[in-house]
């Protein structure tokens, strides 16, 4: 049963990553007689993270083992030596492989597969992602203590069945969630403009913050974000507002309720001229027998209106922004154990900058 499971991840795998055409990564190599195309090598390192290897070591032994039809699928002439593999990751470029990313996405766009769910439009959510190394630099790998922490700023599609991730944007070692908002936006929108896959932008308090909203509104998008005490004056206010009676909405499956609040009071307060709505939210979880047994609020601020949304709508859209964390960050820290099987200690070089090691 397990064979025949891998071979169908395997065979699903191959005809998937062809839409990435990892072939137009440029080969930075000297290439010599007998070499190994790029794209195989690149398509295999994809096998070796989900295979969950741990560095380019294990990914030849790994490629030592496989059957004959998995060789066929990914291009595999022989074992793949650890140094070939490693040669190719210190010289190849972030943005090549950001760019096979967006090839991937499109290809899913042309299927179809990205349509939205219970929403009217498409829906990004965004948010940081930390992952520890043993070496670090001034660039992209801040220096905590004896460790590095390569940082980004991941963007998922959350509005469709298919929760994808569009793209990771670097966040430089000067700076934090805050003061990347801007330019992870300006990339994520020059990359998908073309196909209108989303039309709202969600983050958390990490970047909640006048001038970026501003600049999500200037992209031409709505935003939403998570609103507390970082917000000091605008949060006060928004607990200050008699919102009148909440709408229950209840989710019986998982034995949660919602129950929303919206008001457009404070439209336009201080300088945020684009704010639109206050949204309260209230979750409440629910045993066996019905009662209560957690509970928790949140405030939103958002340029939506708030008769944009019916108010089952508003509760499918604010828990879709766990997306980003559940599909991706859950994902990249479970299945793929990257804080466990971080391949740039075993390459000794993130994506070409060389690093400084303890």
């Amino acid at each position: 049963m397990r064979a025949r499971l891998t071979r169908r991840v395997l065979g699903w795998l191959a005809s998937r990553i062809v839409d990435a055409h990892l072939e137009s990564v440029t080969d930075q190599r000297r290439r010599k007689r007998g070499s190994w195309p790029l794209g195989s090598i690149l398509s295999w390192v994809v096998v070796g993270m989900v295979a969950r290897c741990r560095s380019t070591s294990d990914l030849e032994a790994l490629t030592n083992d496989v059957s004959p039809a998995a060789r066929r699928w990914f291009g595999l002439r022989g074992r793949l030596a650890d140094t070939t593999a490693r040669d190719v990751l210190v010289k190849v470029d972030p943005e090549d492989l950001r760019a096979a990313l967006y090839r991937q996405i499109r290809a899913m766009h042309r299927r179809k597969v990205l349509t939205p769910e219970s929403l009217p439009w498409g829906v990004v959510s965004m948010d940081g992602k930390a992952t520890s190394i043993r070496a670090w630099d001034h660039d992209y790998a801040q220096q905590q203590g004896s460790r590095g922490v390569i940082r980004t700023v991941t963007a998922t599609l959350v509005s469709s069945a298919v929760r994808v991730c569009l793209d990771a944007h670097p966040i430089p070692a000067s700076t934090n969630e805050m003061g990347t908002y801007v330019s992870a936006l300006e990339r994520l929108v020059a990359a998908y403009a073309s196909l209108d896959l989303f039309r709202v932008v969600m983050y958390d308090a990490g970047a909640c913050s006048q001038a970026n909203a501003r600049a999500t509104r200037g992209l031409g998008l709505h935003y939403v974000m998570v609103l507390n005490e970082a917000q000091p004056t605008l949060h006060a206010e928004a607990k200050r507002l008699d919102m009148g009676p909440g709408t229950l909405v209840t989710d019986d499956q998982k034995r949660v309720r919602y129950t929303v609040w919206r008001n457009e009071e404070l439209a336009g307060f201080l300088d945020w001229s684009h704010l639109k709505t206050i949204v309260r939210v209230r979750r409440e979880e629910l045993d066996a027998r019905g009662q209560v047994s957690a509970t928790g609020e949140r405030y939103f601020v958002t340029s939506l209106r708030q008769d944009a949304l019916t108010p089952a709508q508003w509760a499918t859209l604010l828990r879709a922004r766990w997306g980003v964390e559940n599909n991706c960050h859950h994902t990249f820290d479970t299945a793929f154990a990257e804080d466990d099987r971080p391949w740039a200690d075993s390459i000794g070089k993130v994506g070409g900058w060389t690093m400084r090691t303890a």
